[in-house]
């Protein structure tokens, strides 16, 4: 390299240092680019933390302290003229009555929890002790209720309540929760709470807001998630009773799918409520006047939710809200227990959440065995007493029934050294045996069908039944016996979970059900046929052992009741067999019928008339395989 080059290397170089040099920032400037960046990476972070949260939060305690201009200028970009809420300070604020006490949160004014006082949730131990723990509705942290509005120069859906600071004033048995709004407007949400009541007095107020809305179409969404959390033993069935109902205005009430996802879209039917219902208890969302629609779903997919939530409810719901300068939209606000009475007073069809059946059944446990139930709970304290004293109700209301179902089996007894003859006389000749078995029915006036009556009577029963211990609140963690609960499966003794059908659990109502099923049916089928069907004879003990895994997990009020039901079967049949009814006198009376002209009913001739049509197609066939 030659000495030119050099020397103009180092000319550069010295250039170089002395431009760096004079356009160097100040020491005030590196500064205020340094909070430049802090407030930069602050913001980054709130986007990463929560959707729509406020950019900035430099925190003492709860209270945001420090907020510059350019921060201000973020939060009038990100709220608009919600600006002014969009820092403070999240407080809890309390109101009660005797039954609930509701605690407010000041960020976003909504409940953050509510304790029911008279209810209690039972954990059981793994050494099946079981410890009773404050029972709490709407605390799941990830809940969200939160009203969206539309906001002029405010990008997306708009402005989210749930990221707003709402001061709270409290005037006797009402809280004030209120947002302010540039210009002096405000958000606010007012609960009232009387004694006495589960039932909120809820309105949301939107003052001096027309001019701030950028929709015209006079809607604002109301989104609430709420996240179930398992409360009751049986997490099974807690699950397959909980859902979201709804009402439409002027229709029946109807509800999400219990047992799996599902979304309702209800983009043109207006709605009275809407309720997020687990198996005993709701919080319900009633309009003064209507929603105008709404998007209901629930998520119930297990690989979706965690091992301690029991399903997520979600309901987007618009609120028709106008353009005035003042506008009010009135609701009630339910969170309780699904107490049928209760429900009931508050009208609007809200009882339906008690998941007693919209069928048949449902209005035979809602007209018969609730009402039944109260009359005998008013002077029984005990609620296993009370399910005693009415199977015995119920044996004594059949018994008419029972006794020709018992006599029918009685006269079959009496007939059995008729039909052994008739099977021996005909013993190669099974349609013989059938056709002449009938034949012999009719002539002494018997049949084997008229055992079947009563139990198709109490069919109706055991099914409404089936869906009412497990819905109503009146047996939930009451005690009887062994049972802790009879709401819930009476567990003896802890299984391996690797024992199919069992659910890790033994119940002993279900195994004394099961005991009895078959001794009963031991002493029913003794005197019985079963040459025409063998299989039958076996079938009624395997039903029993097979069905032990279903009711295993069930109620124990409703395998209480039936094991209750078999003891009176066996004791009214023991009775009545060997003391009521005459053998002797019997057997006259069928040899009496017999002795009387028979006339032949229609159906009766066509069924023995296709016996024969049956007996001579065999009888050809066997003639012509004998060519």
């Amino acid at each position: 390299m030659d000495r030119t080059s050099i020397v103009g290397i180092v000319l550069i170089m010295i250039l170089f240092v002395t431009w760096q040099y004079v356009t160097a920032p100040t020491a005030e400037e590196i500064e205020m680019e340094q909070r430049y960046q802090d407030s930069i990476a602050a913001l980054s972070d709130a986007e990463l933390r929560e959707e729509n949260d406020p950019p900035v939060t430099v925190a003492a305690g709860d209270s945001v302290v420090g907020i510059d201009s350019l921060q201000q200028a973020q939060y009038r970009t990100r709220f608009g003229a919600f600006a002014p809420a969009a820092t403070g300070e999240n407080r809890e604020v309390v109101l009660e009555n005797d039954l609930i006490q509701l605690t407010f949160s000041t960020k976003g004014g909504t409940i953050r929890r509510a304790e029911l006082k008279n209810y209690a949730k039972v954990v059981e131990q793994d050494d099946n002790q079981e410890t009773k723990l404050p029972l709490l509705l709407l605390n799941d942290e990830q809940n969200k209720f939160e009203y969206i509005i539309p906001v002029n120069g405010v990008a997306g859906d708009g402005v989210r309540s749930s990221n707003l600071f709402f001061e709270p004033t409290v005037e006797g048995n009402t809280v004030f929760l209120r947002a302010p709004v540039t210009g002096g407007g405000y958000l606010e949400q007012k609960y009232s709470l009387e004694d006495g009541s589960y039932l909120i007095d809820y309105d949301v107020r939107f003052e001096g807001m027309n001019n701030i809305m950028a929709s015209s179409e006079g809607i604002v969404q109301l989104y609430w998630e709420n996240h179930l959390d398992k409360i009751e033993k049986n997490s099974q069935y807690e699950g397959n009773y909980s859902t979201l109902y709804y009402k439409p205005i002027g229709d029946d009430t109807d509800y999400c799918s219990c047992t799996s996802d599902d979304t309702e879209e209800l983009d043109e039917q207006p709605l009275k409520w809407v309720a997020g219902s687990q198996q005993f208890f709701t919080s319900a969302l009633i309009a003064d006047d209507r929603f105008s629609s709404a998007v209901l779903t629930t998520v119930a997919d297990r690989d979706r939710l965690p091992d301690d939530e029991l399903k997520v409810l979600i309901s987007e719901i618009n609120l028709p809200v106008g353009s005035s300068a003042s506008e009010t939209f009135g609701m009630s606000f339910y969170v309780g227990p699904n107490e049928f009475e209760r429900l009931r007073a508050i009208g609007y069809d809200l009882s339906d959440v008690v998941s007693f059946g919209s069928s048949i059944f449902g209005s035979i446990n809602r007209w018969i065995i609730r009402p039944l139930f109260n009359f005998l709970s008013s002077f029984i304290g005990n609620m296993g007493i009370s399910i005693l004293v009415l199977t015995l109700f119920v044996k004594l209301l059949l018994y008419p029934l029972t006794y020709k179902m018992l006599v029918s089996q009685s006269k079959m007894q009496v007939l059995k050294p008729e039909i052994e003859k008739l099977k021996a006389k005909h013993k190669d000749d099974a349609q013989a045996q059938q056709m002449e078995t009938m034949k012999l029915y009719q002539e002494y006036g018997a049949s084997p069908l008229g055992g079947c009556l009563p139990m198709v009577v109490q069919m109706p029963i055991w099914f409404a039944l089936y869906r009412f211990f497990p819905a109503s609140i009146s047996f939930r963690q009451e005690n009887f016996l062994w049972a802790n609960d009879l709401s819930t499966y009476d567990s003896i003794l802890r299984l391996p979970e690797w024992i199919p059908f069992m659910q890790g659990h033994l119940s002993l109502f279900a195994i004394l059900w099961a005991v009895t099923t078959v001794i009963y049916a031991y002493y029913n089928s003794r005197h019985m046929d079963y040459s025409a069907q063998p299989m039958m004879k076996y079938f009624q003990y395997i039903m029993p052992i097979a069905f032990l895994g279903f009711f295993n997990s069930f109620a124990a009020g409703l395998t209480a009741y039936l094991f209750f039901s078999n003891l009176f079967n066996i004791i009214q049949t023991v009775v009545t067999k060997n003391f009521i009814i005459d053998n002797d006198k019997l057997r006259a009376k069928l040899e009496e019928n017999k002795r009387k002209p028979k006339k032949k009913s229609g159906f009766s001739a066509r069924l023995q008339e296709a016996l024969k049509e049956q007996q001579r197609q065999q009888a050809a066939a066997q003639a012509k395989k004998g060519k």
